[in-house]
């Protein structure tokens, strides 16, 4: 049997050539695993911001976008999108639904906090006196908050009722805007 010293530090470990090609194995197993966890991750985010994003829903992934969005006339949602399962599972559905309003932000967006950190701090620097709050969704108008549901207002209900909160909050800050009215822009 041949036996192999290890420095570990203070004194030398003595190991066996079975108990090393053991050690090696496990540690290239971990490293597989911690790979397709990142993969998982990934392919969970893409799942994510895709739920949103398929609304029609624009994806802000810098500051200078959420600068150029925010600071625009008129009324714009952000949604601070998060992996959070239990607040994020109800909001996501609750957009959804709210977006079937007539009433609504003349443009929604989304950063997502898991991911785009920088445009999520850049983002909730327009939520003023306002604590991070993920998921969450912040209603401005002219580049001023007017109206936030907090994930503390989001985990407590159902997805019809955050929505419905949604819809009050666009009743009341948002012009309506025909539904499939037929007309085709410059015509």
């Amino acid at each position: 049997m041949t036996i192999f010293y290890i420095n570990g530090g203070k004194k030398a470990r003595r190991f066996s050539l079975s108990s090393k090609i053991s050690y090696i194995v496990r540690y290239q197993i971990a490293i597989v695993l911690s790979i397709m966890e990142i993969q998982m991750y990934d392919i969970l985010i893409e799942q994510i911001k895709s739920e949103v994003t398929r609304l029609g829903v624009k994806e802000l992934r810098t500051p200078e976008e959420v600068d150029a969005t925010l600071t625009q006339k008129g009324t714009v949602l952000v949604f601070v999108n998060s992996v959070c399962g239990c607040a994020g599972g109800i909001a996501r559905p609750a957009l959804g639904l709210a977006m079937k309003h007539s009433a609504k932000p003349e443009v929604v967006a989304t950063v997502f906090a898991s991911g785009d950190r920088e445009a999520t701090m850049r983002a909730r620097s327009f939520f003023t006196n306002m604590p991070p709050s993920s998921p969450s969704f912040a209603l401005l108008r002219d580049g001023k908050l007017v109206h936030m549901i907090h994930r503390s207002d989001i985990e407590i209900r159902g997805p019809q009722e955050v929505a419905s909160m949604l819809i009050a909050a666009f009743d009341k800050y948002c012009a309506t805007v025909p539904q499939n009215s037929g007309l085709v822009a410059g015509h």
